[in-house]
């Protein structure tokens, strides 16, 4: 029998993964079942249980992959250009509702809540480095504010729909100036 390549082998854990991330968003996880995600993802439920041994460790690995966006530095110019960048993946990924998602199944998912933890950890002192010549509680206290805002606008969109990211960008920069 022909060997399967780490090539093939990437693309079907990402078909998994692209299949699920749109099912939480527009369905929530708890209205997903591995049943759907087979139909989603037009793999057999063995395709899905040979990556992932349910759907938690699916959540956990859309987790993982999150990326920060955040500019190099924190002018008025990328403050803006960051909050359309936030504005845009709700519209084109769906990832305001994913993250919508994502939260809620954190509060009742230890495991969960703290990868995400860990996540808004690392988020906060990626800010804070972006705040040269603050002390560092001060800086703390900024990125603590900043990310709280970020997340903020992000469930706007999941909720609300698109939204003008101007004032929120406002209320960013206004956080970093304080």
């Amino acid at each position: 029998m022909p060997r399967v390549t780490q090539a093939h082998l990437d693309a079907r854990r990402r078909q998994i993964l692209d299949a699920a991330r749109a099912r939480f968003a527009t369905h929530g996880f708890a209205h997903t079942s591995m049943t759907d995600l087979v139909e989603a993802s037009g793999l057999s439920v063995g395709a899905i249980y040979r990556y992932f041994k349910g759907k938690d460790e699916i959540v956990t690995a859309i987790c993982e992959e999150a990326t920060q966006a955040l500019p190099a530095e924190l002018t008025a110019a990328s403050v803006r250009e960051f909050a359309e960048h936030i504005r845009a993946i709700a519209r084109e990924e769906d990832h305001a509702r994913l993250v919508a998602q994502i939260y809620a199944e954190a509060a009742v998912s230890p495991p969960l809540a703290a990868l995400v933890q860990r996540q808004l950890d690392e988020l906060r002192a990626a800010v804070a480095a972006l705040l040269p010549g603050r002390e560092p509680a001060e800086a703390a206290r900024i990125a603590e504010a900043f990310v709280a805002l970020c997340h903020g606008y992000t469930q706007q969109l999941a909720v609300r729909g698109d939204l003008d990211p101007g004032p929120f960008a406002a209320a960013l920069l206004a956080i970093i100036e304080s």
